[in-house]
């Protein structure tokens, strides 16, 4: 069997191969003639178009990928169908799930790109393609140019403290006019007051500061005592968590976006500080979670979708396997897109893990059962 999974292996990257280019090369196109005005108006030279264009490379491979997979085992299975490959085998009693196995390593493999470019790849380069837009013409509106954010606050549910920040300059780790509340466990309460704090050596040090007190919810706040310098090793609130805040917060203010785009460690850091979400916001974040999980999994369901499509007996047009491509593609998006605007609704009905799994399960059923009925 070595001899015909080699066989099989070549006859679908050959035309894999041949989609991926071809993919990439209308993908760029489009967005150059589509960008050009935007690249003259940044001032970028023909070399930072070209290193524009490779930052973007991995971002639109997430949506390549299983679509020229899709196409390229349609064309391949089509192939062997119209020469009657695949009747020879199994009339050498090869069943049609062995003769499919390398195409499910393909599926395996390409799955687990999709996951490495979603979850590492992607938020690289895209931070790469910011960093290159402006290198030459800042906006303030530039992703790259937020180095600096103003009257914002997190919560760190699981310490029980709270953070007011008047401006935190994120390359130095320095926050101005920072407010710390936080809660004792005997119930009392603490707030703090300070001019500055620096993150330095793992630990939050404030200068002149002011410390209140409070001892209870009805309690007056009282004056305790004030300081010149003070650290506090008790404040484990890292940098990283705080811009993972500073995220999180940004995607909720597109709470509309039918992708699940939060890579998975800002989703994990956010629920380390947030155990305890409000249901709107725990219906939001999980279905984000398990539709970033889901994702990759659309490569094998498309191997799936594609085995009866094209190993179907009997000479067929090669026209028929495009245009059910681009049905079932098209089909999957629209379920994708609405399932995940379901679960991630404060009021949905789906639960999150089935709105993001949905359009997996469904595709995935169809594709085993029209393969089991293929002859």
């Amino acid at each position: 069997m070595r001899l015909l999974d080699r066989y099989l292996f070549r006859e679908l990257l050959t035309p894999l191969a041949y989609c991926l280019g071809g993919f990439l090369i209308f993908w760029i196109s489009f967005d150059l003639f589509t960008n050009l005005e935007k690249f003259q108006e940044r001032k970028l030279h023909l070399l930072d178009v070209i290193a524009l264009e490779t930052a973007k490379t991995p971002d639109s491979m997430v949506t390549i990928l299983p679509v020229a997979l899709l196409l390229g085992l349609l064309y391949a299975l089509t192939h062997h169908s119209r020469y009657n490959e695949i009747t020879a085998m199994r009339a050498a009693g090869v069943s049609l799930w062995r003769i499919c196995a390398p195409y499910f390593v393909v599926g395996l493999a390409a799955s687990a790109a999709l996951f490495a470019l979603n979850e590492w790849c992607v938020p690289r380069s895209l931070n790469w393609e910011y960093h290159i837009l402006s290198r030459y013409v800042q906006k303030p509106d530039d992703p790259d140019a937020k180095n600096d954010f103003r009257n914002f606050g997190f919560t760190n549910a699981r310490a029980h403290r709270t953070w007011f920040v008047g401006e935190y300059h994120k390359k130095n780790f320095e926050m101005i006019k920072p407010q710390v509340d936080w809660t004792l466990p005997d119930g009392s309460s603490r707030r703090l007051y300070a001019d500055r704090a620096v993150r330095t050596n793992g630990i939050w040090t404030f200068f002149n500061t002011r410390e209140y007190s409070q001892a209870g919810a009805s309690a007056p706040l009282l004056p305790s005592w004030q300081t010149n310098v003070l650290a506090m090793p008790e404040f484990d609130e890292t940098p990283d968590e705080i811009e993972g805040e500073i995220k999180i917060n940004s995607y909720q203010n597109f709470r509309t976006s039918r992708k699940a785009d939060i890579p998975l460690a800002d989703i994990f850091a956010y629920l380390r500080l947030h155990p305890n979400l409000s249901r709107a916001d725990a219906r939001w974040l999980f279905t984000k979670f398990y539709g970033r999980l889901a994702a990759p999994w659309t490569c094998l369901v498309v191997v799936l979708i594609a085995i009866p499509f094209g190993a179907a007996s009997g000479r067929r047009n090669l026209f028929f396997g495009v245009a059910g491509s681009i049905f079932i593609c098209f089909s999957y998006f629209v379920i994708q897109s609405i399932s995940l605007a379901v679960g991630s609704a404060p009021n949905g009905h789906l639960p999150a893990w089935l709105a993001a799994w949905l359009p997996n399960l469904i595709f995935g059923a169809m594709g085993l059962i029209l393969t089991a009925r293929v002859r």
